[in-house]
């Protein structure tokens, strides 16, 4: 007891020793530093390309300048136009077409070609045997002026939704048809 009495007092009267980082501390600390630096160059571009098309700023509702009001007649035309397009992470010009016709009363009308059935694009007045309609050569859908399904296709065809400024036709989203009855 006596001597336990010692240690206790001979311990008491050393300096407090500094505690010192261990080689293996430092190794360990150095290492994961390294690491996460390393695994952190390589998921921060991968968690910003996940994210990317959601930082940037769309244009919703833009319209397209297709053809001059004035070249629009009764008979649907078909008319070519190119859409900017952002796809996700994917910026790219697509290749539209819109088969745009005047109805009786003066409302302009620009229908999409593709047929409702199975995504064919149908044409105007292209099958002798159906004058005066959409007809797609696929599987024989038909379709009036309007766009109203007429046979084989279980909708009408989808339309452009059209704005006219300055005499020039505009055409943006593909919208359901509004004017087939």
């Amino acid at each position: 007891m006596n001597n336990n009495h010692n240690d206790e007092h001979e311990e008491s009267h050393k300096p407090p020793r500094r505690k010192e980082m261990s080689r293996r501390q430092f190794l360990t600390y150095t290492l994961g530093g390294a690491t996460a630096y390393m695994a952190a160059g390589v998921v921060i571009p991968m968690v910003r390309f996940a994210v990317d098309p959601i930082l940037q700023k769309g244009e919703d509702g833009s319209f397209v300048k297709v053809v001059e009001g004035s070249k629009i007649t009764a008979e649907p035309q078909e008319f070519d136009f190119e859409l900017k397009q952002q796809d996700g992470w994917y910026n790219s010009t697509a290749q539209l077409t819109a088969w745009i016709s005047k109805t009786e009363d003066g409302q302009i009308v620009a229908l999409s070609p593709v047929c409702k059935h199975l995504g064919c694009m149908v044409g105007w007045n292209n099958n002798d045997s159906h004058p005066n309609e959409f007809y797609c050569p696929c599987h024989g859908a038909r379709y009036t002026a309007n766009g109203k399904n007429l046979a084989v296709a279980p909708q009408p065809l989808d339309m452009y939704d059209v704005k006219e400024e300055g005499g020039w036709i505009y055409l943006g989203a593909i919208i359901p048809n509004t004017v087939a009855k």
